[in-house]
């Protein structure tokens, strides 16, 4: 090969190799989306009994590969910066059309997440300028009850993104974590927990959400849940949670994908609805 030839590859390496990093660059470029889980995994039913529970996997991980394949970079967190648990119910091809090769092909990409098992704690991430996420997401499974209701750093967290209008994105049993923003979320779950309905009334006065249109898993869903999965009734609704603070509720029959907009609020009813609310945030995104 003489020198002409060898100067020409050379170049042309230099501008693959520019190319390859300008592709990076602009594929990083869109910002980051923060991904808040829950720490726990022990939820109280009624009769003194519990459900071993945490997110659901086609809720995080169907719409985590949609945002990520968009070019946004994923950045988990939860109250305590332990590592989340799923939801052993949702390994199952029910949650993905009925494929086998879905469910493990998302078993894989869960693997590959490494914030999942190193989330950052909420304290620190709301004493951070959160002006860096472009969105925030909380995926389902019904562990968002147990904690993040009532967590005071992610009341903080949901309180900045409403007030500088940032896209905020809650699925299935997630909406409910949209009540930390209360003036105090965790007297506003006791009462619930306690079906002290005048008292939660009293304390949901001045929610940060208090007329936004919404949607959750339903009670009609939670009912099925609670006779096929729990084998015990919830303390609380999600739906009933929300609608006493303030929400006005909006869902469909049958397990039905839902997703429902309103400002920069997304919410997705139910486990069917996790492709939909990934394809309007990112439209959302685009938007703005």
């Amino acid at each position: 090969m003489n020198s002409f030839k060898r100067m020409v590859l050379c170049v042309l390496a230099v501008c693959l190799t520019q190319f390859h990093s300008l592709a990076a660059s602009a594929q990083q470029s869109k910002g980051k989306i923060l991904i808040v889980l829950s720490s726990q995994q022990e939820l109280p039913l009624k009769g003194d009994k519990s459900f071993t529970t945490g997110y659901y996997l086609n809720e995080l991980v169907i719409p985590a590969r949609k945002f990520a394949d968009a070019g946004y970079e994923l950045v988990f967190a939860n109250p305590e910066g332990n590592t989340p648990a799923v939801d052993q119910t949702s390994l199952s091809a029910d949650y993905f059309g009925g494929s086998q090769q879905a469910l493990e092909e998302a078993e894989r990409y869960q693997g590959t997440l490494t914030g999942l098992a190193h989330p950052l704690k909420l304290s620190d991430v709301a004493r951070q300028d959160l002006s860096q996420y472009k969105a925030v997401f909380v995926p389902g499974g019904p562990a968002p009850m147990i904690d993040l209701m009532a967590d005071r750093d992610l009341g903080t967290i949901l309180r900045d993104f409403h007030r500088h209008k940032r896209t905020t994105v809650l699925l299935c049993h997630g909406p409910v974590a949209l009540l930390s923003t209360l003036h105090d979320a965790p007297a506003y779950q006791a009462a619930l927990r306690s079906d002290n309905i005048a008292k939660a009334k009293r304390l949901a006065s001045g929610w940060t959400y208090r007329g936004y249109q919404m949607t959750v898993f339903s009670n009609e869903e939670e009912s099925i849940a609670a006779s096929n999965v729990f084998h015990a009734d919830p303390l609380f609704t999600p739906e009933d949670g929300l609608t006493i603070a303030g929400g006005k509720m909006s869902s469909v029959s049958g397990w039905a994908p839902n997703v429902i907009q309103d400002r920069e609020l997304i919410t997705g009813q139910n486990p069917a609805s996790d492709a939909a609310l990934a394809d309007l945030t990112l439209r959302t995104l685009t938007a703005h």
